[in-house]
């Protein structure tokens, strides 16, 4: 197997790997990751046995390579010993000793050239060896996880209580458990609100601009998604950036006119002294 196949290979398996459905279902989704899982081992295998049976012919090939250019050199000496005293004693067979000695040269550095090759395709071999392994290893390692997980709905109801508990550690702790482990739901966008408020609460506005981002971005239709937008403008202008504050308080009444938000976002620039639309030109 040449080293850009494997390397096509691999990448056609991290990308099935990865593909897990989103963890609306527990149960489903131990199921797919078994599957997955037994099929990344059974690839492993063929792989292993594969990349054994390539390695010996190319340990071969590296093997035959050094003693030809043991061969080569151990040759090279004797010309030269035979040289000098050919020189030393005067003879007439020196132009063609050199002429010999220059060919091997010659034929020393293709091997060298051939050897290199040979070696570089062992190491690309290992490489390709050791990604896989490493995926099989994040896919155990996932599969564990999972399994060790709460239940999602459990899971965020226990954020949910820590969070209005005012219990931020354990909040904390809890909405990152459930974005780390079902990311892909709409209940993950919650979390990233409820982290994000959390560091809003605790003057972190640096970082809670960017976990209200992440609603935007990646939940962009989901229920916080207002709320998202409208405490991010107030992070940017409790970090002295202000326009860029406004821009989002903006976006707030344009994307949703008739909310509580829309009207918070109002009064807010109300506050600031600035339009709730921008001025043509602005």
């Amino acid at each position: 197997m040449k080293p850009h196949r494997i390397s096509v290979f691999c990448a056609l398996l991290l990308v099935f790997a990865l593909g897990v459905a989103p963890a609306w279902a527990v149960n489903k989704d131990m199921v797919q990751l078994q599957t997955q899982v037994q099929q990344l081992q059974e690839q492993m295998t063929a792989m292993q046995r594969a990349f054994d049976e390539r390695m010996g012919v190319m340990k071969n090939l590296v093997e035959q390579d050094t003693d030809a250019v043991n061969k080569v050199a151990a040759a090279l000496n004797a010309l030269q010993v035979t040289l000098q005293k050919q020189q030393n004693e005067g003879g007439s067979k020196t132009d063609a000793l050199s002429g010999q000695i220059q060919a091997l040269n010659d034929t020393m550095d293709e091997i060298k050239v051939r050897l290199a090759k040979v070696t570089k395709q062992l190491e690309d071999m290992q490489a390709a060896q050791q990604s896989l392994a490493a995926q099989q290893t994040q896919q155990q390692q996932q599969q564990q996880a999972l399994a060790q997980a709460p239940p999602p709905d459990v899971l965020y109801n226990n954020g949910l209580r820590d969070y209005n508990g005012n219990k931020n550690d354990l909040a904390t702790q809890e909405f990152s458990d459930y974005i780390k482990f079902y990311p892909n739901t709409d209940l993950a966008g919650n979390s990233y609100f409820y982290l994000a408020d959390i560091e809003f609460r605790q003057a972190n506005y640096q970082k809670a601009a960017k976990d209200y981002d992440q609603v935007l971005q990646n939940f962009p239709t989901g229920n916080k998604a207002p709320s998202a937008q409208l405490k991010k403008g107030f992070a940017l202008i409790e970090l002295g950036q202000k326009d860029d504050g406004v821009t989002e308080l903006r976006h707030v009444i344009q994307r949703w006119p008739r909310s509580t938000e829309a009207q918070q976002a109002r009064e807010r620039l109300r506050k600031l002294g600035v339009p709730a639309a921008a001025k043509a030109g602005d």
